[in-house]
């Protein structure tokens, strides 16, 4: 009886252990808790989500996360959603983790400089492989041609995109992503300033505007996430960029 009942528990165990290795997407379980550290706050006169860096360092629940997407088999993806999904992420995740193992900086940029910039230095690995933010981006993600992700990925900064306070998962990320733009729209500090006569947008827009090209533009883009937008007014890609860390705190 114990030999049979030793044996069942070994092949459930199996049985959950290669469930895991074939899951179609990761546990974000650890990952949600980890964004327990992302709190509304205000810097700089921007209304934004803030992190907690010291907790979430001191917590350990980040490093964690990351040992998640780097066990994780990416061959197992299998939709655009779920690789989408996974890369937002850790995209996410691999950028706290490069601001968590260089406390104290001001802002991720500090963390590189001009010869050896932050975007291109190894960040992590997946699928056993050394990645940068910088192929993650340009490599994976826009190369799935949706231009909302620029709403997604967030590079730790002030100015960027609000960091998302739960996962992304495939299941819900077409509305999570179009969360992330209205959010970032309705932004005035950051995101659109429409005075009457001129829309004013993040550069976000200018740096990637070949990407909104596959949605007609940016001013289709725009106007598509935006309602009530004054007809005439002319877009310019002219809010300041506040690389300031997106830390609790002034």
């Amino acid at each position: 009886m114990r030999f049979t009942q030793s044996l069942l528990l070994a092949t459930l165990l199996n049985l959950t252990l290669s469930l895991s290795v074939f899951a179609a997407s990761p546990d974000w379980s650890v990952y949600a808790k980890a964004l327990q550290s992302v709190k509304t706050g205000n810097k700089h006169d921007t209304p934004l989500n803030v992190v907690d860096y010291s907790a979430l360092k001191k917590s350990g629940q980040l490093e964690a996360a990351y040992q998640v997407i780097k066990a994780f088999p990416v061959k197992s993806l299998a939709s655009k959603e779920e690789k989408l999904a996974f890369y937002i992420n850790t995209y996410n995740i691999l950028a706290l983790k490069m601001v968590l193992d260089n406390l104290p900086v001001d802002s991720i940029k500090d963390v590189g400089n001009v010869l050896s910039p932050v975007w291109k230095k190894t960040a992590g690995v997946i699928s056993e492989k050394d990645v940068s933010l910088d192929a993650i981006e340009n490599d994976v993600i826009r190369k799935m041609g949706e231009p909302r992700i620029h709403f997604a990925i967030v590079c730790a900064s002030v100015s960027c995109p609000d960091l998302r306070t739960e996962p992304y998962t495939a299941e819900k990320l077409n509305i999570q992503l179009d969360d992330q733009v209205k959010s970032f729209l309705n932004n005035a500090k950051k995101g659109l300033n429409d005075d009457g006569k001129v829309i004013h947008v993040s550069k976000i827009f200018d740096w990637f505007e070949k990407d909104f090209k596959t949605v007609g533009g940016i001013e289709a883009f725009i106007r598509q996430h935006h309602s009530g937008l004054s007809k005439e007014a002319t877009i310019e890609t002219d809010i300041d960029y506040d690389w300031s860390l997106n830390s609790v705190g002034e």
